[in-house]
């Protein structure tokens, strides 16, 4: 069985955990979030991959742009991303790549953008089932009345993403 190398990675908004397959990173989501069993087999499943605590070249590559993501260094992201599941799944993070930075869209927004307007809970769910957080930025997507609704790192995790994008929240220490 081929491996996933992973390893957790602490950030001022929580453990991140990453994983890499063949020189792309195939996950980086919060280790606590409530369906960590199943995006864990799903990308084990999806590469007939086995997790293997190890770093790898594109983790360390990953680590050193969420620093500077944290540091307000970095918008963009450049790590080779392996996205495992179905291609509905893929469209929507893919359409998630492009909000920008301090920036937010709607799940109706984004299921316009996909030429389905009637595919606002589908997009929901794909955006649920993200498994590269902060880089394909599901923290992006609010309720249509601009309400705060669902993230895998909790609700207080994505209101401190958006606030930290727009420079609202500038009173913390990033890395104690």
């Amino acid at each position: 069985m081929a491996k996933l190398n992973f390893r957790l990675f602490s950030t001022p908004f929580g453990e991140l955990k990453l994983a890499s397959y063949k020189d792309q990173l195939c996950l980086c989501d919060w280790n606590f979030r409530k369906m960590r069993v199943q995006i864990d087999k799903r990308i084990s499943d999806g590469l007939d991959a086995g997790f293997v605590a190890s770093d790898s070249e594109v983790i360390k590559q990953t680590i050193n742009q969420l620093e500077e993501y944290f540091e307000r260094k970095r918008q963009i992201f450049s790590i080779p991303l392996l996205m495992i599941g179905s291609p509905f799944q893929q469209s929507v993070w893919e359409k998630l790549i492009t909000i920008p930075y301090g920036k937010t869209e709607t799940y109706l927004g984004l299921a316009n953008q996909l030429g389905n307007p009637l595919a606002v809970r589908a997009v929901a769910s794909a955006n649920g089932a993200n498994a590269l957080s902060i880089l394909i930025p599901c923290h992006r997507i609010i309720g249509s009345k601009g309400e705060l609704i669902g993230y895998a790192g909790g609700l207080p995790t994505k209101k401190r993403l958006l606030d930290f994008e727009k420079g609202i929240e500038k009173n913390w220490e990033l890395f104690d």
